[in-house]
């Protein structure tokens, strides 16, 4: 079109492939130095680059997206010999569908590890397993009104689970230990047990836990949204490990230790 005039009807790819090997060695001739074409063309011009923009998607509909893309390609451009999608949208969503599926399997791991260290250190198979339940409810909880609230989880959110599972396991080991150094060594009943186990660590716990997620709102207050979901969710999942500890916790052990 700039070649004949700015006329709009010529606005359409040049009649044949001498044509438009002139039209583009004029038009790099005609460049000031430093904006030739090689950031969107090969040097030896065997392959051009297509910049595709979208509205704001998350991993999988940018996954879904690159699938439906290269199925394209294939059924309707056989020409094309080799052709490969890349972007740091299409990078940073491999990497968040992986760690996603990777904090899955070893928090699992480290659950099942910390559950039977547990049931060694406590000498008791129900309290080792009655551990796993304020373990993992803190994190159950806090992914599941994310989900509610927000309904996505990105990058920074996939770390939070594993980021968190030590600071849970910690309030819900001071606890057991208090809890059965009462039954053993003074020979309270379950309920005695857990008042003693209030005394003596109850306000410890509450105080961690309150420096911890005022931390961790303060964090949340940063300009890098990645660092703002982060500090958002782990203060809501240290928050829900302290209810867990206080109040899920202790009348499960009065259910276990019954007898």
């Amino acid at each position: 079109m700039s070649m004949h005039g700015d006329d709009p009807a010529e606005y359409r790819l040049p009649a044949s492939r001498e044509l438009a090997a002139q039209y583009l060695l004029l038009y790099e001739i005609s460049l000031p130095h430093g904006f030739d074409l090689n950031n969107q063309i090969a040097a030896d011009k065997s392959a051009t680059r297509m910049t595709v923009a979208t509205q704001t998607l998350s991993s999988n509909e940018v996954l879904a997206l690159d699938r439906r893309a290269l199925q394209w390609l294939a059924d309707h451009a056989p020409n094309i010999a080799r052709y490969e999608s890349s972007g740091s949208t299409l990078m940073f969503a491999y990497l968040g569908r992986h760690n996603t599926i990777s904090m899955l399997v070893a928090t699992t791991i480290a659950l099942i590890g910390i559950s039977f260290v547990l049931i060694l250190a406590l000498r008791s198979l129900r309290l080792g397993l009655a551990s796993l339940v304020p373990n993992l409810v803190p994190g159950a909880l806090g992914f599941g009104i994310w989900g509610l609230a927000v309904g996505e989880v990105g990058l920074s959110l996939s770390v939070v689970t594993t980021m968190t599972l030590g600071i849970v396991v910690d309030d819900t080991v001071h606890f057991l230990s208090k809890y059965q150094r009462a039954r053993r060594e003074y020979g309270f009943t379950s309920p005695d047990a857990v008042r003693v186990a209030f005394r003596t660590v109850g306000r410890a716990l509450l105080t961690t836990s309150l420096v911890l997620v005022a931390g961790f709102v303060v964090v949340s207050l940063s300009s890098f949204e990645l660092n703002v979901g982060m500090g958002r969710l782990t203060a809501m999942v240290i928050a829900l490990a302290l209810m867990a500890d206080f109040l899920l916790l202790p009348p499960l052990l009065m259910k276990v230790e019954r007898n």
